[in-house]
C-alpha cells in the first residue's frame, strides 16, 4: 500500500496520516492510535494493520508489508464486513450481523 492510499475506510484515514502520528505522538499501545481520526473504532477492520505499525515503530527493522494494491485491500475489507465480522460499538469481540446489538 502507498502511503496515500486509506487504511481505515470508516474514517478515511491514510496510512501516511498514521505513520505521522505515531511518529508525532509516540503512543505507548497500539489502541492509543485511535486517537487519530478515529482510526480502528468502526468495523475493526484495519486493527490489524494498525497494531503491525505500532509493532514495526516499535521494531528496530520493520516488518515489510505484503504486497497489496488498494483494491485488494478494498475487497477483503468489503468480504469481511460481508461475512459479518465487526465490532461491538463496546467491545473487541466480533459477533455475525445478526447477533449485534
Amino acid at each position: 500500500m502507498e502511503l496515500d492510499d486509506k487504511v481505515c475506510y470508516c474514517f478515511h484515514v491514510s496510512k501516511r496520516k498514521i505513520l505521522n502520528y505515531i511518529r508525532l505522538h509516540k503512543p505507548r499501545r497500539a489502541s492509543q492510535i485511535s486517537q487519530c481520526g478515529g482510526a480502528g473504532t468502526g468495523c475493526g477492520w484495519c486493527v490489524a494493520y494498525l497494531e503491525r505499525y505500532f509493532s514495526d515503530s516499535q521494531a528496530k527493522s520493520p516488518h515489510p508489508e505484503p504486497e497489496m494494491t488498494p483494491a485488494q485491500y478494498a475487497k477483503m475489507r468489503a468480504e469481511y464486513i460481508d461475512a459479518g465480522k465487526r465490532k461491538r460499538a463496546t467491545g473487541n469481540e466480533t459477533l455475525p450481523d445478526d447477533e449485534v446489538s
